[in-house]
């Protein structure tokens, strides 16, 4: 039994999807009263659960050979990672756990507090004794189709400064996601999941102006512009600054290396950002 968290995610969702196109058994943990998307067959077992809520965790993990552990970004992840980590142990059946973390996480980079909620669950994990295998993403394509509006409008937003980032799609993710889950051989494997080549966002503007079909300029935002910009918009305090705090890495060139670990686990290159765009190019369109 391979148990899915985050499971009705970007990612999650279409790594059920490639679990059951293997003819795996997939328990897929869901918020109360989702029946989860439409594009999964009727032999996934969906389980409600709460992060938070350890009880429900026990449950949803029983019987569970294999954890796929992805968390929402959320002030409590570090501590949803554990609890997760906390009830794989609590089963005795010493599941393997497969953590979604993010680019960099090997490296601890200090005031990053999505990764840093990573380091923490990663720490957890190998102090846990459980077999482990760690997928690192970096940021993903899909995060470009939030500013479709201002795309749209000619205009490409970031405090991401001049660095460049290997941004990846997620649809590569979920599928070395799956090879991960539902192979053998990762333990203790940590797997840097990542586009084919780095691009500014000046050189994502460029690439965006082109499948649009009109011009899209880069502006490059200071933290506090930025800051004030995502707090206008009504997110949570919390998560805005940790949106600029991650800008602030890729703004410094830490997110541009790029890894061939997706065409290592999935056999074929990665997608590449204009393809990306190509394909949603309606989007982006005036």
């Amino acid at each position: 039994m391979i148990v899915v968290t985050g499971a009705t995610g970007t990612v999650g969702s279409k790594v059920v999807v490639g679990l059951r196109e293997r003819g795996r058994e997939v328990r897929a943990l869901v918020r109360a009263g989702s029946a989860g998307p439409a594009e999964w067959d009727a032999a996934v077992e969906r389980v409600a659960a709460d992060f938070a809520d350890p009880a429900s965790l026990d449950a949803a993990l029983a019987g569970a050979d294999t954890v796929y552990l992805l968390v929402a970004v959320h002030p409590e992840m570090a501590q949803h990672e554990k609890n997760v980590i906390d009830a794989a142990v609590r089963t005795g059946r010493r599941p393997r756990i497969v953590l979604h973390a993010a680019a960099g996480v090997e490296h601890r980079p200090e005031g990053v507090r999505f990764v840093g909620a990573h380091v923490a669950g990663l720490d957890h994990l190998k102090a846990s004794g459980l077999p482990w295998t760690v997928l690192a993403p970096n940021g993903f394509h899909q995060n470009f189709l939030g500013s479709a509006a201002t795309v749209r409008a000619g205009q490409l937003a970031a405090p991401g400064g001049e660095g460049a980032v290997s941004y990846v799609d997620a649809r590569d993710v979920a599928a070395a996601a799956v090879e991960v889950l539902a192979g053998a051989g990762h333990e203790g494997a940590v797997y840097t999941l990542t586009g084919p080549a780095a691009l500014t966002h000046g050189e994502v503007a460029e690439q965006l102006a082109a499948a649009a079909g009109h011009p899209v300029a880069y502006t490059a935002l200071t933290p506090e512009t930025a800051l004030d910009g995502l707090l206008g918009l009504g997110w949570n305090p919390w998560r805005a600054e940790g949106m600029v705090e991650l800008y602030g890495l890729y703004a410094a060139g830490h997110a541009s290396a790029v890894s061939p670990d997706v065409e290592k686990l999935t056999g074929r290159p990665p997608r590449s950002f204009a393809e990306f765009a190509a394909e949603h190019a309606d989007a982006f369109r005036a």
